[in-house]
């Protein structure tokens, strides 16, 4: 808090500061609602969005400042983890497309103290848990074959619908062929899957029938 930078983050240059001593934790938490649910959000001009057949850092490295158009992303949830003035972590549930270094630049504003991003975390990503994550390093250095850490491909569509498949349906899912809606299914897709849990396919309902979308082949 009391710092704003021209990439919203501390990697960028320091353009105003102002005294932040007199916000308290309250404060910060009363002005978080105006931030969850759907809300208008404009990008840094630190970004990779183009504009004008430029990328914006790029237009931003030239010291040049454009309107940028709002977009609207989805903020679910806003929770302090820790206060320790002027710094504060905050856990941020969130649509895909939001900018962080945004929050934090509008939170400021909104203080009327200004703010800049420290760090990014990124917790979770769909069923996704950092907790589950490995070390990229660890990985390479490992003597053992690294493809036993591999999760199946199942695994990222958890919350889908499964369509079990039969025999006789394995071959005309993978020639391309509809199978048929039995339960009418209201879900626009669907996973197909073999009897011993292999995902053959992504099917995207078409009337009364499943095509297949994506067709995994065995090796």
């Amino acid at each position: 808090l009391g710092v704003v930078t021209d990439s919203y983050d501390s990697e960028g240059e320091i353009i105003r500061e102002d005294d932040a001593s007199q916000i308290s934790q309250s404060d910060v938490e009363n002005i978080l609602p105006q931030f969850t649910g759907d809300i208008a959000q404009i990008p840094p001009m630190y970004s990779a969005i183009k504009q004008g057949g430029k990328k914006l850092y790029e237009l931003a490295r030239q010291g040049e400042t454009v309107e940028r158009e709002a977009r609207s992303v989805t903020i679910h949830s806003l929770e302090i983890l820790s206060w320790n003035a002027p710094d504060f972590e905050l856990l941020v549930t969130c649509s895909s497309g939001t900018y962080i270094r945004s929050l934090a630049y509008d939170i400021g504003e909104a203080l009327g103290i200004g703010a800049y991003l420290t760090g990014l975390v990124r917790t979770r990503s769909g069923s996704f848990t950092v907790e589950n994550a490995l070390n990229l390093d660890d990985l390479l250095q490992a003597d053992e074959d690294f493809s036993a850490h591999l999760l199946p491909p199942l695994t990222a569509l958890a919350d889908w619908q499964i369509v079990p498949v039969k025999d006789e349906q394995i071959q005309a899912i993978i020639q391309g062929r509809s199978i048929p809606n039995m339960d009418d299914s209201a879900n626009d897709y669907a996973v197909a899957v073999e009897s011993d849990g292999h995902l053959l396919a992504i099917l995207e309902k078409r009337g009364a029938s499943w095509k297949p979308h994506k067709v995994f082949i065995r090796d």
